[in-house]
């Protein structure tokens, strides 16, 4: 039987079964025994026939990463995607990771690879290897527009480092947002199983197609799959140099219905403005706090709840920066319409330096200003301060701001690393930190000398530099 006669056999046997899913329907005539075993041997030889399509382009991810001052192995799962190696998996299998190598099924040994790019608010990363002597085995790749609710599956990858794992199931959702801060992806949901090590691998349709990557489980029978078309956009910017997306600089809260009511207005639909950044498109234009945004680039603005609110900033994100867009909003009673040029948004995983007194700093990004609701934007982060460490003898402590090295003003990351270079092999130094609404001296003393400070794990920079020999 042809590829569409087994997809028709397997359409069929849908529609025979259809009583177990929901409201029986009328059918001509009652399918006979020896149709229906048919019909299930057409559905097991398609199966069969994906699986061993699919099996020859997924691999197996291994990354050393460093979290902190300690090192672990982190293991998922990629797929092709070229036939000069370049391979899809998720952003935070690979996340600080100093060196990545990859198993493909019928090659020998472990394969080291480079990281290309990484999208922490799409969840997505891009390999690369050298090419191989021997052509790759590439990904077929679909569409999930066309993906149905009910529609069968199946997921592909090595969960729990089980190489080549298959699991049916099928499309329990679509357009899922979750409440994760900064992550823009509508996910696909299913029920075929994404377990630990599942993350990157393929979710493909019954034609062996790619439909998304695997992200993340959440229990038995629920799991959540990057659109492929999401991840193929993502990739293309990569390999032209970055991922690059319009910014109107504001936070937001949900406009639910009972808070629309209390504004007398029980049928607005929008976002509650909460603050808007310094500098920002929305302050040049006008935007304050308590306006409620109901339109962007002449598109409705709805979120009822705080997983709505990803819906709205992936239709920010849509526009590239420079993208000039009519916003409306309503001031009280008035409405209000304004054009704005986005700019690039900022960064959302900030650079980090390590010392070498125990402690690790970030460069403060829009983000960490605001997640940890910090006093200033200019200094350096202590994100990390190990126990026992000269920093922590000193006093140094998790969320502290440094301002001053030595007297030496410390307004980034740049300066940090000078400023800590200047006091190299000194027998101590003063750090002047903010800690809240007070400054802090904190005196450390290295007992030992020091080297100048080096980038971490993790920290940006050329692909090559997060691929470091054990």
């Amino acid at each position: 039987m042809s590829g569409a006669g087994r997809t028709l056999a397997l359409l069929g046997l849908v529609a025979v079964f259809g009583v177990h899913a929901g409201p029986a329907r009328a059918v001509d005539a009652a399918p006979s025994p020896a149709e229906v075993a048919a019909s299930y041997a057409a559905l097991q030889e398609r199966i069969i026939e994906v699986s061993r399509l699919v099996t020859p382009w997924v691999v197996h991810v291994e990354a050393i990463v460093r979290v902190n001052d300690r090192r672990k192995q982190v293991t998922g799962s990629g797929f092709v995607v070229s036939a000069d190696g370049h391979i899809l998996t998720n952003q935070h299998v690979v996340e600080k990771a100093q060196k990545v190598t990859v198993l493909i099924a019928g090659r020998k040994g472990k394969i080291p690879a480079r990281i290309v790019g990484t999208d922490k608010q799409t969840d997505i990363a891009l390999l690369e290897i050298d090419p191989p002597a021997e052509p790759l085995a590439v990904a077929a790749l679909g569409s999930a527009e066309t993906l149905e609710v009910g529609q069968w599956v199946l997921a592909v990858g090595n969960p729990y480092g089980l190489d080549g794992t298959v699991s049916l199931g099928i499309v329990s959702a679509k357009g899922r947002n979750l409440a994760i801060p900064q992550l823009l992806n509508d996910f696909i949901q299913t029920d075929a199983m994404i377990d630990r090590g599942s993350s990157g691998g393929p979710l493909v349709n019954l034609e062996g197609r790619v439909v998304g990557i695997n992200s993340r489980g959440q229990g038995r029978g629920i799991g959540f799959t990057i659109p492929i078309d999401t991840a193929l956009q993502v990739m293309a910017q990569m390999l032209e140099g970055g991922v690059a997306r319009g910014w109107l600089g504001v936070g937001a809260q949900p406009l639910d219905r009972e808070l629309a009511a209390y504004f007398g207005e029980p049928d607005l639909t929008g976002v509650v403005i909460t603050s808007v950044s310094a500098g920002s498109p929305a302050e040049r234009g006008g935007l304050r706090a308590g306006d409620i945004l109901t339109h962007f680039g002449g598109e409705p603005v709805e979120a009822e709840k705080t997983e709505d609110l990803g819906r709205f900033q992936r239709q920010v994100a849509s526009h590239g920066p420079g993208a000039v867009t009519e916003l409306r909003f309503r001031r009280g009673r008035e409405e209000r319409s304004v054009r704005v040029a986005l700019r690039e948004a900022p960064k959302v995983e900030p650079d980090e330096v390590e010392s070498d007194f125990g402690f690790h700093v970030q460069e403060i990004t829009e983000g960490l200003y605001r997640a940890h609701r910090l006093p200033q934007r200019d200094g350096a982060f202590v994100s990390f301060v190990a126990r026992g460490s000269p920093a922590a003898e000193a006093g140094l402590s998790n969320g502290d701001i440094i301002a001053e090295v030595e007297g030496r003003a410390v307004d980034d990351l740049g300066s940090f690393r000078s400023a800590m270079s200047a006091v190299h092999g000194r027998p101590r130094f003063l750090i002047t930190a903010l800690r809240g609404d007070e400054r802090v001296l904190v005196l450390v003393r290295p007992g030992g000398a020091p080297r100048p400070p080096t980038p971490p794990a993790g920290a940006a920079g050329a692909a090559g530099d997060r691929n470091l020999p054990d």
